[in-house]
């Protein structure tokens, strides 16, 4: 799967057939399914999974906690200029 399926398939909600577990994660942080990409971002693989935990505690507000994952990522924060939707699409970009 392409960053570019992934962005479509988020954007208009179409649940996913050839995803891998990053591409699913990412894509129930990109539909509002918080928790559940929550649960599924600490089953993968480091420094992905990190990353991937990271932007959801960014997205919750919870930016000390994002910090922590983003060290263990091996990420800088984005700016609070960078949105966290384009953050995502960061991350789609970087991981598909």
């Amino acid at each position: 799967m392409t960053a570019q399926e992934l962005i479509d398939a988020t954007l208009q909600k179409t649940p996913l057939s050839k995803a891998n577990q990053t591409q699913e994660c990412l894509w129930l942080a990109g539909t509002g399914d918080w928790h559940a990409a929550h649960d599924l971002c600490e089953q993968l693989p480091h420094p992905d999974g990190s990353w991937i935990h990271a932007h959801l505690h960014r997205q919750e507000g919870d930016l000390s906690n994002a910090q922590y994952w983003y060290h263990r990522a091996n990420k800088p924060m984005p700016e609070a200029s960078v949105s966290i939707q384009q953050e995502w699409q960061q991350l789609a970009h970087a991981l598909c």
